[in-house]
């Protein structure tokens, strides 16, 4: 089956004037544009493509990969907005249509915006929506308690910043446990810190428990090296101070000077720490 919104691997079926007809297993086939054919292929030989409509709503294959995909949350740039709706940049040809009345208010041409690809059952289209929450829910959580997540940061709220946790849940990251610059879209990787009873989500951006040990003593001992080997900072040090410097609470801190001092990597002076020689 080829897949409208994804990448699909198929079959090099034949080379014609305006490009290579791919195949899949089921007797389905679609044009791979000549702009788009490798310089090198074999017919017979297989190619990952993405697969989406055309101009004229024709399935068609790019080897281009775009910005986001089928069920994906991403931030994406408004390049027209004209009676149809606005249009996404999301890297191909044909842009990314976000009807009007998918939109939390009216969007404007050279915004970013964050947005859920989905599949319109009507049309067969591949469209957009900046109402995220319908597409979230906490309903059924299959996580547990520090499972690493992906997340993508979509708001800020009076709390912290709002996450979509592994593109279907919704969670929190709270602003005092954030150690590094964080932005509206940013995909970055995260844990589960703990399921509340209503299945709300407080969500960390760093490894917890025995797992943040090895990154923050790395971390240290990285930041020794670059300032020459010394630096004034202690188990007193004022926790600001360690995470202007080191990006990390003072908790982890003390946790990864620990480790290092465990491995014999560093010396604990009075006035700061020093690596070993």
């Amino acid at each position: 089956m080829i897949e409208i919104g994804r990448k699909n691997v198929l079959k090099i079926l034949r080379d014609t004037s305006v490009g290579l007809f791919l195949g899949d297993d089921e007797g389905n086939d679609v044009l791979l544009p000549n702009k788009y054919v490798p310089e090198s292929y074999e017919i017979g030989g297989q190619i990952e493509v993405f697969c989406y409509l055309d101009y004229d709503e024709r399935p068609v294959a790019t080897t281009l990969e775009p910005d986001i995909m089928l069920g994906e949350f991403r931030l994406l740039q408004v390049a027209e907005v004209n009676e149809f709706g606005a249009f996404m940049d999301w890297g191909l040809e044909k842009h990314l249509l976000v009807p009007f009345r998918e939109q939390r208010s009216k969007m404007k041409q050279g915004q970013w915006y964050v947005v859920h690809c989905y599949l319109d059952e009507k049309t067969g289209r591949l469209v957009a929506s900046n109402k995220l929450d319908k597409f979230l829910s906490n309903e059924n959580l299959n996580l547990k308690e520090w499972e690493e997540v992906d997340l993508v940061i979509i708001r800020q709220t009076e709390l912290g910043w709002e996450v979509i946790v592994n593109e279907k849940h919704k969670g929190l990251v709270y602003f005092n446990e954030v150690f590094k610059s964080v932005n509206i879209g940013d995909v970055i990787p995260g844990c589960v810190k703990k399921i509340r009873k209503d299945n709300k989500l407080d969500i960390s951006l760093q490894p917890l428990g025995t797992k943040v040990l090895e990154p923050a003593a790395n971390k240290i001992y990285n930041v020794l090296k670059e300032k020459g080997g010394f630096l004034p900072f202690h188990d007193k040090s004022d926790p600001e101070d360690i995470m202007d410097m080191f990006q990390m609470s003072k908790k982890t801190f003390k946790k990864g000077l620990g480790t290092l001092y465990k491995e014999r990597k560093v010396a604990l002076e009075k006035d700061g720490i020093r690596l070993a020689q």
